[in-house]
């Protein structure tokens, strides 16, 4: 008997030692998984606001609906009848997903207790989804069945069926500002997949916590055992310059243009000059962020960064602008412009109209190629590639936005004979909107360039300011009386003598440029066109600047025809809303007079 004790009492001991000891990490690992369970804490992401704190992109709390098959078991059929109309999923998917998994792991098999079986659902859906779950097999008396009977029907109706933490990403005003706004990804951090959302990810995104802790038998938290708590840090908000007023009204205007003039697509950028605020970035076909992926993949595109054109008459500004600044030219110089026909590099170079003696100042007003290349001869290809890349031409403007060119500007020593004359008639060179948008700020500015300013600052939840961002000079691209004869020019052409009378304002004096450009497909020009009007007010202390660009406008390609109206009824409607003071005064009708008397 002392034998047989002592034989049992050593193999209990090498029993102890054996699993304390030789086996303590891999047993400790599996109780552990069993025992301890760390709870992931997500942040909530940023908001992105306007610059008068309204919402364009905001997360709402939501729910990732779980299951643990090893609790379901033969009742996964039932479940799957239950939850499918509520999950909005089909059922036989749902049995299949509900069904007992096995893995096999360091030799032993494991039942998978974790599936997904709906992200992103609304807490609603959940407590819906929890309902259904309590009342299961309701009709059975439990008090005749054993114990472990009992017990699966507990585990199943509370047990089952769970729920993380999650958020649904969510954009309030739909479409507004959609290119500059973005949208993100439906994963667990909402990650940015454009716009803002992209650039701005790591600002936005916040940072994780989690809570480890032990559990009871029944998957209860042993709130005494809890290691770690580590709370979340939700993500920053980011402030932008954008106005949703003036984007609206950029947006509904551009709509009525879309469908009076049905071009392939349109846009439109309204810009502060003296700090080169970004008010408002439209462009149509957009789409909805809060289903980006039923948008056709070019309705995605923002097409004032991302798309290159031939300018047209616009980038005459630069032209003039550079043979001003350099002395070469007055307002007061003639130049012919061969009656409409002008032979140079083995080339016809054409006006709309046959124009003769113009003046640089009516070279502007009229929008004469030949007048402009004159211009663009007597300053010389060297000074002229000088005032391309001080305007900003040939490189990105630095935007915060994904996906931005830097446009087309070919070398001097890559230049034909033709092109001192080409460049000038905007053709030769290609350039984003933006660039061409920024490039008129810069006259409208007094001759200083500036840096497109998109985000205004970065606020934490509590809207503490986390970063200010300024307006940023780039360069000074021509002197103060330069740029005084510049807007001299331009405030001839949206008038009766000019080429875009129809953007004229009653109570603001507008400075402007229309541009009409060939549209270049496979190497050949062909007749269809971009048409844009570019213009500034109050022209001698403009508050804002509006561009409009259309591709392919189908019944008419002027700039001054087409685009110009539309420039029109934005400018109106955003000195409306921002109320700025007018600078024409008109004047007072009989019956007004007879008020202010009284």
């Amino acid at each position: 008997m002392t034998a047989l004790l002592a034989l049992a009492l050593c193999g209990l001991g090498w029993r102890l030692v054996n699993l304390q000891v030789l086996r303590h990490e891999e047993l400790k690992t599996l109780a552990e998984r069993n025992t301890v369970r760390t709870i992931p804490r997500q942040p909530m992401r940023g908001q992105i606001l306007d610059c008068r704190g309204n919402l364009l992109a905001t997360s709402i709390p939501a729910k990732t609906i779980c299951a643990d098959p090893s609790l379901i078991g033969r009742a996964a059929a039932d479940v799957a009848r239950a939850l499918a109309p509520i999950l909005q999923t089909n059922e036989s998917y749902l049995a299949d997903r509900l069904a007992p998994r096995f893995q096999v792991e360091n030799g032993k098999t494991n039942v998978d207790k974790y599936v997904v079986l709906k992200r992103k659902a609304g807490t609603d859906v959940w407590d819906k989804a929890r309902q259904a779950m309590a009342k299961m097999y309701a009709g059975i008396d439990e008090k005749s069945l054993k114990s472990s009977e009992r017990a699966f029907y507990r585990n199943l109706r509370a047990k089952a069926i769970f729920a993380e933490d999650d958020q649904i990403r969510f954009y309030p005003n739909h479409s507004l500002a959609a290119h500059v706004v973005g949208f993100s990804a439906h994963d667990d951090d909402e990650t940015g997949l454009q716009g803002i959302e992209y650039a701005f990810n790591s600002k936005l995104v916040g940072v994780r916590g989690w809570r480890r802790t032990e559990m009871d038998k029944r998957q209860r938290e042993l709130v005494a055992y809890r290691d770690e708590d580590i709370e979340p840090r939700d993500g920053l908000n980011v402030v932008l310059t954008l106005d949703a007023g003036l984007q609206h009204i950029a947006e509904t205007e551009l709509i009525d243009a879309m469908r009076d003039h049905t071009p392939q697509s349109i846009s439109c950028i309204i810009t502060r000059p003296r700090t080169g605020e970004i008010l408002a970035m439209a462009t149509l076909p957009n789409f909805d962020p809060n289903c980006a992926g039923a948008s056709p993949p070019e309705a995605l595109r923002n097409r004032t960064i991302a798309d290159v054109a031939e300018p047209g008459s616009t980038f005459k500004v630069v032209v003039i602008t550079g043979g001003l600044n350099e002395g070469v030219i007055t307002l007061n110089d003639l130049f012919d412009c061969e009656n409409g026909h002008f032979l140079f590099g083995g080339r016809i170079l054409h006006d709309h109209e046959p124009y003769g003696i113009l003046s640089v100042e009516r070279i502007i007003t009229k929008s004469s190629n030949i007048g402009a290349a004159k211009v663009g001869i007597r300053l010389g290809q060297e000074k002229l590639m000088d005032y391309i890349y001080d305007f900003g031409f040939g490189r990105r403007t630095g935007i915060p936005l994904p996906g931005e060119e830097g446009g087309i500007v070919r070398a001097v020593t890559n230049w034909s004979k033709v092109t001192i004359a080409q460049i000038p008639m905007g053709q030769g060179i290609a350039v984003t909107p933006l660039q061409m948008v920024m490039a008129m700020n810069a006259i409208a500015n007094h001759g200083t360039l500036m840096r497109p300013m998109l985000v205004s600052r970065i606020e934490d939840p509590n809207g503490k300011v986390i970063a200010q961002y300024q307006p940023q000079m780039v360069r000074q691209v021509a002197s103060p009386q330069t740029i005084r004869d510049m807007v001299t020019a331009l405030k001839t052409v949206p008038t009766a003598d000019g080429t875009a009378v129809e953007a004229h304002l009653d109570h603001y004096t507008v400075a402007g440029k229309t541009g009409t450009a060939q549209k270049v497909e496979h190497g050949q020009y062909v007749q269809r066109f971009f048409s844009s009007f570019i213009g500034f007010f109050p022209a001698d202390d403009p508050e804002l600047c509006i561009s409009v660009v259309m591709d392919d406008p189908r019944d008419g390609h002027y700039g001054g025809k087409v685009a110009a109206p539309v420039f029109h009824a934005i400018a109106e409607r955003a000195a409306n809303y921002l109320n700025l003071k007018p600078d024409i005064d008109l004047p007072l009708a009989p019956t007004q007079i007879l008020t202010a008397k009284k």
